[in-house]
């Protein structure tokens, strides 16, 4: 990689996505190819988030979403487990001053219940001090399953209708979105995921529909500046039709 400070190019600017959402894969083989624990490749990703979260926000990216934990990593190893929930709280906790001094906002979607009490406080606490953030709304996807979050919207809706609060036949595209985690958020422009894998792996499946993909090879303790700044200059290169011509 140049030593030089990676800058978008004029057109990049033009076409900056306004919502980036990343798929962040290859923590295990990174800590695999160097002879080390899985928690390390963790550890070292966290540098990852820290340098993409500075990047999107001096592009001018409004909303960045990092696939951090997954519905599905709860049937990962116990002690892999406890180790990232002890990251996240750190990272919650350490990356505040960070934050702020980059004038980020914090938002949390997925099954927060489902985390331990420590990680639940420490999201508080967090969202707290950046609450009155106007820049980067950073949104962090933990405990979170696309079709948990759509099983979830269906559940919400059938309830009020039920009620009779929604009949059947107004139940439309907009009237979904509107039950979904990412209700307050506009849909991704760009999904980013690193190691090379070509699937979506249960992320932001409604909202992705029709979003530009950047799969990249590099893996994510790898990923930084120049790598966040390549994507965006590969999506100011596609042309959007959202179906038509």
């Amino acid at each position: 990689m140049s030593s030089a400070t990676p800058h978008l190019s004029p057109d990049a600017k033009a076409s900056l996505p306004q919502h980036v959402a990343i798929i962040m894969d290859g923590n295990g083989r990174w800590a695999k190819q160097r002879h080390l624990p899985r928690v390390e490749g963790h550890r070292h990703g966290v540098e990852s988030v820290r340098a993409v979260v500075r990047a999107a926000g001096e592009a001018g990216v409004k909303y960045l979403t990092l696939y951090a934990f997954s519905v599905e990593n709860w049937n990962r190893p116990k002690d892999e487990v406890d180790t990232l929930m002890k990251y996240l709280a750190r990272f919650l906790r350490s990356e505040i001053t960070e934050l702020n001094r980059n004038n980020v906002r914090l938002e949390v979607i997925g099954q927060i219940y489902r985390l331990p009490e420590f990680v639940q406080e420490q999201l508080k606490k967090t969202q707290a001090a950046l609450a009155k953030n106007n820049g980067l709304t950073l949104i962090l996807a933990l405990s979170y399953g696309g079709r948990t979050e759509i099983v979830e919207a269906i559940r919400d809706i059938a309830g009020k209708v039920r009620h009779g609060k929604i009949e059947p036949a107004e139940i439309n595209e907009k009237v979904i979105g509107e039950h979904l985690y990412t209700r307050h958020y506009p849909d991704p422009d760009l999904v980013i995921r690193t190691s090379g894998e070509m699937r979506i792996s249960n992320f932001l499946l409604w909202q992705s529909s029709y979003s530009e993909f950047v799969v990249t090879p590099t893996l994510w303790p790898d990923f930084r500046k120049q790598q966040f700044v390549d994507a965006l200059e590969e999506y100011a290169r596609r042309h959007r039709r959202f179906g038509g011509v």
